[in-house]
């Protein structure tokens, strides 16, 4: 006799059950699914203990005919399709016929359903995948699914669930999903008696957002809309200065149906870039759109992953509608939270302090600034971090010598008005007299990066040609709003810059101001590589572990993209013979050498995130530090410099570089006003 056989249904179910139902909160996702499915326009979700004792789920929905109803818990029976071709037109949540069957094999199952408004109805229920009541009752029109004792037949699972708080917030995760997807309708979330949720199906999702996750982040959201012809997007994200520490706060939709893809959480975090702190993450709900045949959701047993057929177009189109998005909001975060004036205000009398017009009398004198050197092998090298107090007036005023730049194409210019000086002739760098070439701006092209695979000792090299085309490729970035126009006032303990207009007062971080200044003058030339290198007058030698040798060796053609020709000297060792000329002074070698870790980390090297990775190198080691003096001229350089960036509102680490207090911040501060 053989021993093959076909299993016991019942055991067959179980097995089921363990790729549908990992816990509470799975059966629960299944169950939401098939009211949405069933057109509800209210669904009542009420749990106990976690779930494990109870899940109940009401809805208003087109209910189940009774003659479907034992049919509906046998294994895969679905209504969603009947022909191999409906597999890749899914345009519903629920399809797989795993999940009642599966979820009755694991715990106690009641089902009401009512098809009309007559108030009659079937009821049927199941007990470890056995029927122990099938009958006509009374039940308005809908669905009501109670599951009871989760795992009581499989102990073996059961033990392995985690405690009632953290099911309880996989619950309440699934429910908050669900709730974003579809804010036209009115969810009701309860547990163990107590409401944690109520949305009103209005249909607007900033409702439904401030129900979540609380009215001034509703507040702080902006609306993300675009379409091509493959894909639409919609939804709402957060402002920069509304962040998280984790990524929970991400709800990515496609077709209604909440998924975790890395298709579009990548462009999605990376439109954020430099936008954002280190290990800080937005709020954001996005709905994406498309045909059905364009994604594949019958790739996860739980429906929870996607595959989509044209995967680099939505990604490319994901990061420029954010970026659109973003691109029109200014962000300067306020010094002090002070609610918004009432119509009727008593304002005391005051007296309003203006900077006299003669600079002689608001700064000592200075001494001539000195000439821009002739040659850029000539700049003077100095260390790369100074201590307070030792960099002199003369110094600081010779590091923001610079000319005030061409008028770019319109809208595209700086957005303050220039402070008339008048300037030698610039060297090649945004050192002492040089002169900050700032990109014009460029037509929209393709976004697409060129991405090489990892290679090995025995991997041919990939021209310089190729490397340095795609390198060089333009970034289109879309204008960010005005920079307001700011008065120099002076500076704070050697680090902050105090401004003011009209509207109030501003602080200026000037590390992170002139970080964000180099980053842009950076990127700009790496993006010309052909322009860049300079031959060293004493070579520079970097050693390497021979697994990193071994890479580097197969990767030398990248530094060539950005200008550093690197050889390969034997054994472990490698010469830089030629960097780019405005490479920091005294930090060629360190940039280097931080450039070729980060290649040797990375299994494939994007070269338009090597672009941007070398630029904010460079940017950070050629920065003024903090308790650094700066003169009144310098420091208004500093802000016209930083007006004319494209995006001056964040350093390329995503720190805030300007704080503001209002005037009226400010009055009511000083009990001036009273609302």
């Amino acid at each position: 006799m053989g021993i093959i056989r076909p299993l016991d249904e019942h055991l067959a179910n179980q097995i089921a059950a363990g790729e549908v139902v990992e816990r509470p909160a799975s059966v629960l996702k299944e169950l939401i699914e098939n009211a949405v499915d069933a057109g509800a326009s209210r669904i009542d979700v009420s749990a106990e203990e976690g779930g494990l004792q109870l899940l109940r789920v009401a809805d208003n929905g087109g209910g189940i005919q009774p003659d479907d109803m034992l049919i509906a818990f046998q294994r895969h029976a679905t209504s969603k399709i009947s022909t191999d071709k409906d597999l890749f037109q899914i345009a519903t949540l629920g399809f797989r016929g795993e999940a009642l069957p599966s979820i009755a094999a694991v715990a106690k199952v009641k089902c009401v359903s009512a098809t009309d408004d007559s108030g009659l109805g079937s009821l049927l229920e199941i007990e470890a995948g056995a029927v122990a009541a099938n009958r006509e009752t009374n039940a308005p029109k809908g669905t009501e699914m109670v599951v009871k004792e989760i795992f009581y037949n499989t102990p073996a699972r059961l033990k392995y669930m985690k405690t009632i708080q953290t099911e309880l917030g996989h619950l309440s995760d699934i429910v908050y999903r669900q709730a974003l997807a579809r804010p036209d309708i009115a969810f009701t979330f309860s547990h163990n008696g107590n409401v944690l949720l109520r949305t009103p199906g209005t249909g607007d999702l900033r409702q439904v957002v401030a129900a979540i996750y609380g009215t001034a982040s509703a507040k702080a959201m902006i609306e993300v809309r675009d379409e091509n012809p493959d894909y639409s997007i919609s939804g709402l994200i957060a402002m920069p200065t509304e962040t998280r520490a984790n990524r929970n706060a991400l709800t990515v939709l496609v077709n209604g149906r909440y998924v975790r893809s890395q298709a579009v959480m990548q462009p999605l975090l990376q439109a954020y870039h430099t936008l954002l702190p280190l290990h800080r993450y937005p709020l954001a709900v996005l709905d994406l759109r498309m045909h059905p045949t364009l994604v594949d959701v019958n790739v996860h047993p739980a429906k929870l992953e996607v595959r989509f057929s044209k995967e680099p177009e939505l990604r490319a189109f994901v990061e420029s509608a954010i970026k659109k998005a973003l691109s029109t909001q200014t962000y300067i975060p306020s010094g002090a939270a002070v609610r918004t004036p009432k119509t009727n205000v008593w304002v005391q009398e005051q007296i309003r302090f203006q900077l006299p017009p003669a600079r002689e009398e608001a700064e000592p004198a200075q001494a001539p600034l000195p000439e821009p050197p002739a040659d850029a092998s000539q700049r003077s090298r100095e260390p790369e971090e100074r201590q307070s107090g030792e960099v002199s007036v003369k110094e600081t005023a010779a590091a923001y010598d610079w000319q005030t730049p061409p008028s770019p194409a319109s809208g595209d210019g700086p957005r303050s008005t220039p402070v008339s000086t008048e300037r030698n002739a610039p060297s090649a760098g945004p050192q002492a007299g040089s002169r900050y070439d700032r990109p014009q701006a460029s037509q929209p092209q393709s976004r697409s990066s060129t991405v090489w695979p990892a290679a090995t000792a025995s991997a041919d090299p990939i021209p310089s040609e190729v490397w340095k085309s795609a390198f060089a490729a333009p970034d289109v970035r879309p204008a960010v709003p005005e920079f307001p126009e700011l008065g120099w006032v002076g500076q704070l303990h050697g680090t902050y810059i105090v401004a003011q207009n009209p509207n109030g007062l501003y602080l200026i971080d000037q590390h992170a101001a002139h970080e964000r200044i180099h980053y842009e003058y950076y990127y700009d030339k790496f993006g010309r590589p052909e322009e860049a290198s300079q031959e060293l007058l004493l070579p520079v030698t970097l050693e390497f572990a021979p697994d990193e040798c071994a890479v580097l060796r197969g990767r030398l053609a990248a530094f060539e993209s950005a200008g550093v020709y690197m050889e390969d000297f034997g054994g472990n060792t490698f010469i830089i013979r030629a960097v780019p000329h405005w490479f920091p002074s005294g930090d060629e070698a360190a940039i280097v050498r931080e450039m070729a870790e980060w290649i040797i980390e990375e299994k494939s090297v994007d070269l338009r995130v090597l672009r941007e990775k070398a630029a904010i190198m460079c940017s950070c080691k050629a920065s003024i530090k903090a308790n650094q003096a700066l003169t009144r001229e310098s420091g208004e350089k500093l802000l016209e410099r930083l007006a004319a960036c494209k995006q001056p509102y964040t350093c390329p680490h995503g720190r805030p570089i300007v704080v503001s207090f209002s005037t009226y911040e400010l009055e009511k501060m000083f009990k001036r006003v009273t609302s």
